[in-house]
């Protein structure tokens, strides 16, 4: 498996505080190996899009889709506790 970004996620991840981008990744090569890595707490969070949600921290996640061999990383925002 291989990741690309939107555009929107590449807006958001360049607002996003020096931590949160430091914690992503170092969880996108773990996405890219294991989808199911405990770290990560996977789900899908959309069926009908067949959105994905992942762990960064407790306070952000990032969303995705899976399409063929790719993972399309589509957004990264806090997460509403």
């Amino acid at each position: 498996m291989r990741a690309e970004f939107t555009p929107q996620f590449e807006r958001q991840y360049a607002k996003i505080p020096l931590n949160i981008r430091k914690a992503f990744d170092q969880k996108l090569p773990l996405l890219v190996q294991n989808l199911r890595h405990p770290s990560l707490r996977a789900k899908k969070y959309d069926e009908a899009n067949d959105i994905w949600q992942a762990r960064v921290t407790l306070g952000y996640r990032f969303y995705f889709r899976i399409e063929k061999d790719t993972y399309k990383i589509i957004a990264i925002t806090p997460h509403s506790k």
